[in-house]
């Protein structure tokens, strides 16, 4: 004779119910767009200030990479608007 004891349980619930607090997060459509970040502007005096402060740097300085990758920043921002 079968034993039927394991056709008669329930399915476990944790894989439901983990399926549903997943999708409860995802309220908005994937479609959404970030607003552009604001771009500060600075002043002419100030650009030169900073490009006399970077050209004292040595070559090695590792400012100036960060700064050049602040630049690809920056021009993405602008490209934002």
């Amino acid at each position: 004779m079968k034993s039927t004891a394991r056709c008669s349980r329930q399915p476990p619930a944790a894989p439901l119910i983990a399926m549903l607090w997943l999708s409860a997060c995802a309220t908005g459509g994937s479609d959404t767009i970030a607003p552009c970040p604001p771009i500060v502007e600075y002043s002419s005096v100030d650009m030169k200030r900073a490009a006399d402060e970077v050209g004292a740097l040595p070559e090695s300085a590792i400012i100036i990479q960060m700064l050049a990758d602040y630049a690809v920043l920056y021009n993405q921002m602008r490209a934002c608007r």
